[in-house]
This record gives C-alpha cells, structure tokens and sequence, in this order.
C-alpha cells in the first residue's frame, strides 16, 4: 500500500505534485543552513512507495519544517521499531482506578516528550512571529516570555530531531523577545540578556545562520550607547557565524545596515554610508541563497531607511529627504512600526531646513500611527524632533503636536510602557 500519509500531508500543505514538495524541500535546506542538502523528485516518489525508506536526520528535519508533523505521522517507520513487540499498556492493571492515567508516559529511551514537540513548539512561535506587527508590546512580551520558559522547560525532556526542532524554535522566540525588549519597550539591559539565552539556544540547535543574527542585534546594545568598539566585536563575532552557513543577499546586506546604524551612532557618518552603499552592491549582486522564514525585519525598503536616517544625522538634508520620501512611499501598509520611524526622521528633516509647520504635520502624522501601533524608539524619534521645534514652540503648530504628545491617553500609555 503507497504511503498515504506522506501523501496526504503534502497535498494539505499545498503541494500538488511531488516536484513542488522535491522544491520547497530543497529551499528549506538553504533557509536552515542545510548546505549542500537537495531534494529530487525521484526521492518524494520513493518516499510515498508502498516501502518508504526511513529518512535520514536531515531529510527528517527538512520534511517536519515544510510539512509540520512529525516523522511517525508521516507515514515512516524506524527502522529499529519494525521488530520490536507491542508496547505494553502505560497503565499496568493493579494500579487502582484513582491512578490510572496518573503517571507519565514514556515516550522514548531518551527524553519524556513526543517527538511532535518540536513542530508543535515551532508552530507558536511561528504565530508570535505574525502577532509582532499588530499585537501591543507589553501585551505580547508576556506570551513570548511564557512561551520562551516553556521551550527552555522542554528542551531538557527531548532528544535527537525533536530537540533540534525545539532548540531553533526556542532561540527564534528568544530573538523576538530580545527584539521587544529593545525596540518596543526600550530596555537594552533586559534585551541584551535574553540575546545571550537566544545564541544559547541557537548553539543547542548548531543553527550558525540564526547565531549569527541574534548576535547583531546584541550589537544594538552598546552602539546605541555609543560603545563602538563593542558593538565592532559583536558585529566580527555575528559576520563568522553567518559565514559558516549559506546566506542570502538581504542578510549579509542587514549586516552592513546593522554596523552602519553603529556607526551612525557613534559619529562615524562616512563610514556607516560606505557600508550601506556596499549593502546597495550586495542585494544587486544576489547569492541566490533564500532568507529563512524568521528574516521578516529587512528588505531594500528598509535598507533605505537605514540610509535615510544616517543621511539626516551626517547634515546631508536633501538626499536624506529624497531617501526617506521614497522609503515612506514603498512601506507596506502593515509596516507602522517603522512608519513611525520614518515619519518622525522626515520631521526632523524639516525642522533641520527650518520648515516647523511641515515638520509638525509629519509629527502629527507618527503620533497617530503611534497611537495604533506602539513603538518605544519611534516615540524616542518623536521625542528628539520635538525638542528640535523648541525655537518655534510658540507656535500654533507646535501646540497642537504638544496637545497630541501630552493628551491623557498618549501621556499614560507611555508611562506605563
């Protein structure tokens, strides 16, 4: 009898033939830094044969990350299982009914989890992923944390491909929760500290693609307190990790962004626009590698509010105008977040050419998405665009952006965040 599972879950997971499933498994090989793993369609054929061979460790891995199910519900068995004799009842007959059910079960030689843990895991911390676009900070801190302890809970309970599942999973939430911490709530203490238990995780998992993200963002931390030569170390540290798996073009150019941004930082303008003009020549030139799932922050938008901002910074106000118009223009609609960012650097644009009343509509304009959207380094933005206007605080339009900053709900929310 064909294997009908394997069959069944590819079709539920949106692939129709078995060379679509042959592609999207050898795109996965490069998301997860799988170098040199491909998949043909020859394989998916023997795999759905009425003897489908048990998968090695990395086809298992691949098949459980594009098709979310475990191994065993896809239609394989162990090899070392086929003989063994049927398991005995959990539950031995002599235990009084009161304690039936009450022990655990065991469900390996190794680890007292499933091996559907990992998948399981992987797919909330894939449903935090989403939520961060839309879901308030504070609010969403808290899930991520609860889920985060239980995914450190979990990993000493699982082995072999389940752990590696898990592990990924868990040092991805920790990244989220590092990035919360920073970006949304401000809190570069707490962040840099959940980094490291993120590059932990990602260590357990030998995912070198993931490490070396979680430790540029821990660059964050002392170039935005104007630490440069640690933040230098942590971005060499994150650029060893990323060579070690294949990359593709947006993330070895998020690096440059990400050094540049330190500079920007730190007062050096020249060279953070080198990196981010070599950042422009990486994306031209493509790897042809593709970005794995979890790279949701960067693209060439976002590049250009990278520059933008440096622009401002370096006295350069036209061409930070022209870049940051653009950038505005071509943000998704469900990108507030850096729509706040970008609005608040186009208001300091204008108040750095001496034009308040145009920087006041835009300042308005952030508040309001800031109000939808809350972002504690957007309002950071707003904030230093606002003491900027203190030569034309008299004025009517400064008084209404005043009104908006300081009205009861934004005054509040912001001191509870």
């Amino acid at each position: 009898m064909p294997n009908t599972a394997l069959k069944a879950a590819r079709q539920a997971a949106g692939f129709a033939t078995q060379q679509s499933l042959a592609d999207a498994l050898t795109r996965a090989s490069q998301q997860l830094g799988m170098s040199g793993v491909e998949v043909s369609v020859r394989q998916i054929r023997r795999w759905e044969s009425d003897t489908p061979p048990w998968p090695g460790e990395d086809y298992q891995r691949l098949l459980t990350h594009v098709l979310r199910q475990p191994i065993e519900d896809l239609g394989f068995c162990a090899p070392w299982s086929r003989n063994l004799p049927a398991a005995p009842s959990p539950t031995p007959p002599s235990l009084p009914t009161a304690l039936r059910g009450a022990l655990p079960r065991p469900y390996g030689r190794a680890g007292t989890q499933p091996g559907t843990v990992g998948v399981d895991y992987a797919i909330v911390t894939e449903a935090h992923r989403r939520l961060y676009l839309s879901v308030a900070p504070a609010a969403l801190h808290r899930a991520v944390a609860e889920h985060a302890a239980l995914g450190t809970a979990l990993l000493g309970e699982t082995s072999g491909l389940a752990r590696t599942v898990l592990a990924t999973a868990l040092a991805e939430a920790l990244l989220l929760l590092g990035r919360i911490e920073f970006f949304d709530l401000r809190q570069p203490a707490d962040a840099d500290a959940t980094f490291v238990r993120a590059l932990q995780s990602a260590g357990d998992a030998d995912d070198s693609l993931l490490g070396g993200a979680i430790l540029a963002h821990s660059a964050f931390v002392p170039g935005w307190d104007g630490k440069l030569e640690a933040a230098r170390e942590r971005m060499r540290a994150a650029r060893a990790y990323v060579r070690r798996a294949p990359a593709s073009s947006e993330v070895l150019a998020w690096l440059d962004a990400v050094e540049a941004e330190c500079l920007t930082r730190c007062g050096d303008h020249r060279g953070a626009l080198a990196l981010l003009r070599h950042a422009d020549d990486v994306l031209a030139d493509g790897t042809g590698t593709i970005s794995p799932d979890w790279f949701t922050w960067f693209s060439p938008t976002r590049l250009h509010a990278f520059r933008g901002n440096t622009e401002l910074r370096a006295g350069l106000i036209p061409q930070a105008r022209t870049t940051l118009e653009r950038t505005l223009a071509e943000l998704p609609t469900t990108d507030g977040k850096q729509r706040t960012v970008v609005l608040a650097d186009l208001a300091a644009v204008e108040a750095a050419a001496r034009h308040p009343e145009l920087a006041c509509v835009l300042l308005i304009q952030a508040l309001n998405q800031l109000a939808v959207t809350w972002y504690a380094t957007g309002m950071e933005r707003v904030r230093d665009v606002r003491q900027a206007l203190t030569p034309w605080q008299g004025s009517e339009a400064v008084r209404q952006v005043d009104d908006l900053l300081y009205s009861w709900p934004a005054m509040l929310s912001s001191l509870q965040r």
